[in-house]
């Protein structure tokens, strides 16, 4: 997109990224000082969802041609091009926020309409994490469960599969490929079902405890 340079010859799409930035760098140590633990995806896209507000009310000020909000999509692709995201990525990345930039009715999201408001120095971004600080879903020690138990699935079912294989090869020479195949197969499904189950327990029973039901009235 072929955009004019601003009065001090600077595109807007790099003024709106160095403001970006300055209040970003501004916000960080705030959210350090705070010791949230979120999964890593998620306080990714707030972040990028807050500072995509920021660049909107920023190319605000610089009186585009075309409409702020879409330019500050296109103020934070650039951004995550420069900070080393392939253009591919930045381009799912966008259509991703795209998608997560406003709530069911059309209204902005929570990060998206702080980041419109937010100014150096304001404690703004914590104020957003501080609305999910009681969130299970989207906990730090949730997602490292998801993690351990991704690679539990993976590895324990590839290892099983294998021995399996292997032992019914030595073992049983006669039998055919196919039966061969099954086996590793179930010997595989035998550690990743129990896994996954005993993981969708545990997350069940942490988003119960989070959100204990109402009490019935006497």
């Amino acid at each position: 997109m072929d955009e004019a340079k601003t009065e001090t010859g600077t595109l807007p799409v790099d003024v709106c990224v160095q403001h970006a930035r300055d209040i970003l760098a501004s916000q960080l140590p705030q959210l350090k000082d705070k010791g949230y633990d979120f999964a890593p995806p998620f306080r990714q896209m707030t972040i990028q969802l807050y500072l995509l507000g920021v660049m909107w009310r920023c190319g605000e000020n610089l009186h585009l041609p075309i409409d702020a909000r879409d330019h500050a999509f296109h103020a934070l692709q650039s951004m995550l091009i420069s900070d080393g995201m392939s253009k591919k990525e930045a381009g799912k990345r966008i259509a991703f926020l795209s998608s997560m930039s406003k709530v069911e009715g059309g209204a902005d999201t929570l990060a998206v309409a702080v980041g419109y408001e937010a100014t150096l120095n304001d404690n703004s971004m914590v104020s957003v994490f501080e609305e999910y600080r009681h969130e299970t879903k989207v906990s730090g020690a949730l997602w490292r469960l998801f993690e351990r138990g991704k690679k539990i699935m993976f590895i324990g079912g590839a290892a099983a599969a294998v021995v399996t294989i292997w032992a019914v090869t030595i073992f049983l020479p006669k039998t055919e490929g196919i039966d061969i195949l099954a086996a590793g197969l179930i010997a595989a499904a035998l550690v990743v079902i129990p896994t996954f189950l005993i993981g969708l327990l545990i997350y069940r029973l942490k988003i119960k405890k989070t959100n204990p039901p109402a009490s019935s009235p006497l």
